[in-house]
């Protein structure tokens, strides 16, 4: 019902609307109405009201619910759902016991704030409360689970085309970090339950620290973990950042669930990559050798020149990439 009445009022803006006319509209009391406007208000949205004129939209918080998230999204099913919290451990988490329970694919979980929120192996993920977007995406593709490591490049490309469009200009550090004047602003991370041949179900999780101040990182991260508010020096209105990533990535999807393939997403990783053409240490069970990073297949797999001559492709999920005098 507050969705319905949020509605009501974005469709009258600049414009008083009479408790009377919502009451007949939804088909409830002008009780229920005033009810439901005390919660708006009490949510962050700034209700102006007045005697005999009724209601006015003056704005609206930055919340990440399906309300203030749906007018911009143009996409068939990612995002159709939203599930949303206001605190969670890990929305990843959540998102992998609602697909357990048969939740829909393109089901999305966001949260307000992670207590517990994970990256790419096991490291933690700095989540606080309104100031980025924590949000996982419930996937059910049919195809064979060799290829889910696609999801995490097409996630990827989705962020940075969608910063992008905001005139954010970011680099994508294979293969599943984005990253703004050198520092980290966003991490994806993709897990799965499957068969033999089988994805029963995939999540993938993107943090993206939108609007995070220096001081909400602990010290020993915030010379390589930063925020496009940090950067950019202003707010960033997290609800279209978050509808624009979700509009592409429906789109990049698709194509892999079409065609098999995700040329699309390589193209834009390859394009905005962070490595390609530079030295970097590849590092795997605690060592490190440096290699020249060349390319990336169709697969998604990071080409790299050893200082032997030596040039393999390499798997996202057996190590860790660095630059040779930092982040990248």
């Amino acid at each position: 019902m507050k969705e319905q009445i949020v509605n009501l009022l974005k469709k009258n803006e600049n414009n008083f609307i009479s408790g009377e006319k919502i009451s007949e509209v939804l088909g409830v009391t002008r009780a229920a109405v005033w009810k439901y406007i005390k919660q708006l208000k009490e949510e962050g949205y700034n209700i102006e009201s007045v005697s005999r004129r009724g209601y006015k939209l003056m704005n609206s918080p930055d919340r990440l619910t399906f309300q203030e998230i749906a007018p911009h999204l143009n996409t068939k099913f990612i995002g159709k759902k939203i599930i949303y919290l206001e605190s969670i451990d890990s929305t990843n988490n959540e998102a992998k016991k609602l697909a357990t329970e048969g939740e829909k694919e393109g089901t999305i979980v966001i949260s307000e704030e992670q207590t517990m929120g994970r990256g790419r192996l096991g490291r933690n993920w700095v989540s606080p409360k309104y100031k980025g977007i924590w949000m996982s995406i419930i996937l059910r593709p049919e195809v064979d689970p060799i290829h889910m490591a696609k999801v995490t490049q097409i996630g990827a490309a989705a962020v940075c085309r969608a910063a992008l469009q905001m005139g954010i200009k970011t680099l994508i550090k294979w293969p599943n970090d984005i990253v703004l004047k050198g520092k980290k602003i966003c991490g994806i991370l993709t897990e799965m339950s499957a068969e033999l041949n089988r994805v029963n179900y995939a999540v993938i999780g993107i943090g993206v620290n939108v609007n995070t101040e220096e001081i909400d990182f602990p010290e020993d991260i915030r010379n390589v973990a930063t925020s496009i508010k940090i950067e950019q020096g202003h707010d960033i209105k997290r609800k279209e950042l978050i509808a624009n990533i979700l509009n592409n990535f429906e789109e990049l999807y698709e194509e892999f669930l079409n065609n098999g393939d995700i040329e699309s997403s390589i193209k834009v990783c390859k394009e905005n990559s962070a490595l390609i053409g530079n030295e970097i240490k590849i590092i795997q069970k605690g060592s490190s050798v440096k290699a020249k990073a060349l390319d990336l297949t169709n697969e998604g797999r990071l080409v790299v020149e050893f200082e032997n001559g030596k040039v393999e492709e390499i798997i996202s999920g057996e190590v860790s990439v660095r630059g040779i005098y930092g982040y990248i």
